[in-house]
């Protein structure tokens, strides 16, 4: 197997506990395949996928009123918002942006052991402030997603699943309004527009993990939990709960589908599907909003589950897998209609910065550890790459690699 399918095969184990890689989605998890027991992987490819939040315009959280977002001065920073970098800071202290794309936060992830053979997958995250510019801990959350304009996040409480949802200003810290919910939440992501949010519901905590009798390693546990989805409207709080049967967990084979125990959804850009990623080919399922399978809607062919960036802001391209064809580290940009290919610098692909340039994660120009990553803004045909933030350390999985969280104005 050459490093090139390597590279293509760790994308994928990491993607197979993740949420679907759509605009309006926040986090994506480190994925621990079964696989890896018995063949190690000696050269991989990149850290764990992430979610991008995009969008336009965010809602208030204040009915009757129509903007989440605080009004200028008052202590507002004012910003360049060509771009922010502070490529000596690895995790990020002060604000990295660019084109008004914005690093909206981190999380970095731990197994939490609670007995010998039970733990849970924990996040914790650190959020920008928008006022002060600054990355603060915010410890009270186990998921968060982040709403377009970097004012407000949707949050869960820890020890998942949840009842309800806080929807947090981020520049006070506070929760302003709670949504009650009558199916259990453990997953987030906003519409690309952030006046929608979709709330995955799970009977148990998709996050757990076991270590079989005689295993070295963590795992997921053979139990499938998801039970369905609402569409929630921000400004109101108000949303049908869906439900969406699944059988089989990770590593079965039931009805010819192969689960994960965190499976969430994803509403698509013009709201009238959601969908999941899905470790099967063509590697998503579509549905519309009363649960019924659908088939793939226009101009989503090419959408791949475990590539963080999604499609660009005008659906034209779709962020898509490494390619390492003419730079070491590149991957594909593919033509939403066409299925046509160019290649751009970037080891991963996590957010779109306008329709003609990324972030991405990437690696030195004469590194030769793949795990020592970047985030750097690239440009559709052009060679060279800017430096946002600082390298992270250590390897794929290890303790204190911190995961990034994007969102658009």
């Amino acid at each position: 197997m050459n490093v090139d399918q390597l590279l293509r095969d760790t994308l994928r184990e990491q993607a197979a506990e993740q949420p679907p890689a759509a605009a309006g989605f926040t986090d994506r998890v480190l994925a621990v395949r079964r696989r890896r027991r018995t063949r190690r992987i000696a050269t991989a490819a990149v850290a764990a996928v992430v979610a991008v939040a995009v969008g336009v315009g965010v809602p208030l959280l204040d009915s009757g009123k129509q903007d989440v977002r605080p009004s200028g001065g008052g202590g507002d920073v004012v910003r360049d918002k060509e771009r922010q970098a502070h490529p000596d800071q690895s995790p990020p202290r002060d604000e990295i942006s660019a084109g008004g794309t914005t690093l909206a936060g981190y999380f970095i992830p731990e197994t939490v052991v609670k007995t010998p053979t039970s733990a849970v997958y924990e996040r914790t995250y650190h959020l920008l402030n928008p006022r002060t510019g600054k990355y603060a801990e915010a410890a009270d959350w186990s998921w968060v997603a982040v709403a377009p304009g970097v004012k407000t996040a949707a949050v869960l409480e820890r020890d998942l699943p949840v009842s309800r949802i806080g929807l947090l200003d981020l520049t006070t810290g506070k929760v302003r309004r709670w949504i009650q919910v009558d199916h259990e939440v453990a997953g987030l992501t906003f519409s690309r527009d952030g006046r929608k949010l979709v709330a995955t519901t799970y009977s148990d905590n998709p996050d757990l993990r076991e270590k079989p009798t005689g295993s070295t390693e963590w795992g997921q546990p053979m139990k499938f939990s998801r039970t369905g989805f609402f569409v929630l409207d921000v400004a109101s709080g108000a949303g049908a709960w869906t439900e969406v049967k699944a059988g089989g967990g990770p590593g079965d084979l039931a009805g010819g589908t192969f689960m994960n125990t965190r499976q969430d959804f994803a509403l698509t850009d013009d709201g009238r599907y959601v969908w999941e990623g899905s470790p099967m080919e063509p590697g998503y399922v579509f549905y519309d909003l009363t649960g019924k399978k659908v088939p793939v809607p226009d101009g989503e062919k090419y959408l791949s589950w475990f590539v963080a960036a999604g499609k660009s802001p005008d659906g034209k391209l779709v962020a898509g897998e490494f390619a390492g064809k003419k730079w070491k580290t590149s991957s594909w940009l593919v033509d939403a209609g066409t299925g046509d290919k160019t290649e751009v610098r970037g080891q991963q692909l996590l957010a779109w910065v306008g329709n003609s340039r990324l972030i991405a994660w990437d690696i030195g120009e004469n590194d030769k550890n793949e795990f020592h990553q970047r985030l750097v803004l690239v440009t559709v045909g052009s060679d060279k790459e800017v430096p946002l933030s600082g390298f992270r350390e250590g390897k794929d999985g290890d303790a204190g690699r911190w995961e990034p969280l994007f969102a658009q104005p």
